[in-house]
């Protein structure tokens, strides 16, 4: 090889040493940036975790604070009700949910889809006017079109039960239409935990 080609070896060779140092900074100042933003994101998700946990944690607690022991004709043992599960309420000699009422299976349900052990009883109710095989009847198609729509919105099935207590059970034994009207419902109960 001749001078000149070894003098442009040299000089490549000097380029390739002067630059490489400074290609490798440029590098290391576009990696940090990235790097602080996994790791801000890192954060951000880990206090969204723990900020979820929270709130798992006191909604589990609220509800275990609203639970009460009851006794019920014709259940083996003690049944639990919830003030989280709130009652619905039909029109006289109906069985179709109003708009109301699907708001409060929607939440009921999303109780219940929060507690996932829980196993619950739809209870259909009915005022006093009408015959004992009538109301049962009612109060059988009450409890079944709530049950439904709990199911239509992702609650399994299998979590839940009807039955009906017809007339036998008023929530006010009053003979009225305000009596009547708060008797025309259904009420849910915990079965098992």
């Amino acid at each position: 090889m001749d001078k000149k080609g070894w003098r442009w070896i040299i000089v490549m060779l000097a380029l390739i040493l002067f630059l490489l140092p400074q290609c490798q900074q440029g590098i290391v100042k576009e990696e940090m940036p990235v790097t602080a933003e996994k790791e801000r994101a890192v954060k951000d998700e880990r206090a969204i975790q723990e900020e979820r946990a929270l709130k798992e944690e006191k909604e589990a607690r609220t509800f275990e604070e609203s639970l009460t022991r009851k006794k019920y004709p014709g259940i083996a043992g003690e049944v639990m009700e919830s003030g989280l599960l709130k009652d619905i309420h039909f029109e006289f000699d109906k069985y179709d949910l109003t708009e109301k009422s699907r708001k409060i299976l929607a939440d009921n349900v999303n109780v219940l889809l929060a507690h996932p052990a829980l196993k619950i009883q739809v209870e259909g109710h009915c005022d006093e006017r009408g015959s004992n095989e009538y109301n049962l009847a009612l109060g059988e198609r009450r409890a079944v079109s709530a049950k439904l729509y709990m199911i239509k919105l992702g609650l399994g099935g299998d979590r839940l039960s009807t039955i009906s207590y017809g007339e036998e059970m008023p929530m006010d034994r009053s003979h009225n239409e305000d009596a009547w009207a708060k008797n025309r419902r259904c009420h849910f109960v915990i079965l098992s935990r």
